[in-house]
């Protein structure tokens, strides 16, 4: 790796690693992200980061400022893929705490640190009697992540229960707070994921749940195992959702992976008839905008990529959506076999699946 002209340094430093100035997170040099992102994947930061708090950000930034460094926030790394080092600076916001902040009726309003882990935090919500959030169980990453990708599972997004967040601008260097409209929610997508939103750095976000049990149990055979099981609260929920999740998807812990790494096409439904004359059993979903979502899952394996591997990089045989790393696959080798994947389902069916995965 070629480092970047940091310009003087204000630090004394050893081989890897900067000495905490007061006020300051603590740097590091040339530092692995290879256990920084759920792929497994390796790769390098010229400098990388962990600030603890707003003020710690604003120091970071005031020494580092994306106009002269380029910069790079992640949160567990469960939705992003290294294909290469990245010469710059890496930020992962640590920013802690899990707080009740409002309530009113059967609502409560809870502020939530960024660096908090999801799963964590949904089980802890369950366990303290704020309900909403059961079937977005065991989904990988950070609570600051969440927004960016409106992380949705089983019929709930993140959308349908925030409320606002704070986040630092890093163009005009000051701390804001943004509410649903600001943050422009679609499917797998927010402001954050356009180059206008990239200015921002999420340090917590404020999610308004139940007080009392609201269980949603319409999405796939959700309601079938929650019945089967005698499932009658929100953590009998939450056990049956983290249930199909293990069943369905590879531990990241032993195989490398970003959960999903397609996201399900919406088309126009003349797209879905033309494909219902050649393929009565596809299956779909009505979409809010009038549109229709066909599953990526039957794309995939209809095109023959369900359990395909190549060399260390396959698709998982429970879940095609899945791409796993086998080995010590790079970056680029994951990202070339999934590029071929694309290639076949558009010339089989004319439809262009897009990455949710990120690309680095």
């Amino acid at each position: 790796m070629i480092l970047p002209d940091f310009g003087p340094f204000i630090y004394f430093y050893d081989k890897d690693r900067f000495h905490r100035k007061p006020g300051m997170p603590a740097l590091h040099r040339h530092f692995s992200l290879q256990r920084n992102n759920t792929f497994g994947v390796e790769g390098h930061a010229a400098l990388y980061a962990s600030p603890a708090s707003p003020g710690e950000l604003a120091a970071l930034l005031q020494e580092y400022p994306p106009e002269r460094f380029p910069l790079l926030v992640i949160g567990e790394g469960s939705n992003i893929l290294f294909r290469s080092d990245f010469n710059g600076l890496v930020v992962r916001p640590a920013c802690m705490g899990i707080e009740p902040v409002r309530t009113r009726g059967n609502q409560v309003w809870v502020t939530v640190g960024a660096g908090e882990n999801w799963d964590s935090y949904v089980a802890t919500a369950t366990g303290r009697g704020w309900y909403g959030l059961e079937n977005l169980s065991l989904i990988p990453g950070s609570v600051g992540a969440a927004p960016v990708q409106n992380i949705g599972a089983y019929g709930v997004e993140v959308s349908d229960h925030f409320a606002w967040l704070d986040a630092y601008d890093t163009e005009k260097r000051v701390q804001v707070r943004m509410d649903h409209q600001d943050c422009r929610f679609g499917y797998r997508s927010s402001i954050f994921k356009s180059g206008s939103g990239s200015r921002y750095i999420i340090l917590s976000v404020t999610f308004c749940l139940h007080t009392r049990p609201v269980l949603n149990l319409g999405y796939g055979n959700v309601k079938q195992e929650f019945i089967a099981g005698g499932g009658q609260t929100p953590d009998d929920l939450r056990k049956v959702i983290i249930s199909i999740r293990q069943r369905k998807l590879p531990d990241p812990a032993i195989y490398g992976n970003a959960g999903s790494f397609f996201k399900n096409p919406v088309t126009e439904e003349s797209i879905l008839e033309d494909l219902r004359s050649a393929y009565p059993d596809v299956p779909f979903y009505p979409d809010q905008t009038g549109r229709v979502k066909i599953p990526a899952a039957w794309l995939i394996e209809k095109a023959g990529w369900k359990g395909k591997r190549i060399g260390r990089v396959g698709t998982w045989p429970g879940q095609p959506l899945v791409v796993v790393n086998y080995g010590s696959a790079s970056g680029q080798e994951i990202l070339d076999f999934t590029e071929q994947i694309r290639k076949d389902v558009f010339h089989q069916f004319g439809i262009d699946l897009e990455r949710e995965v990120r690309v680095v």
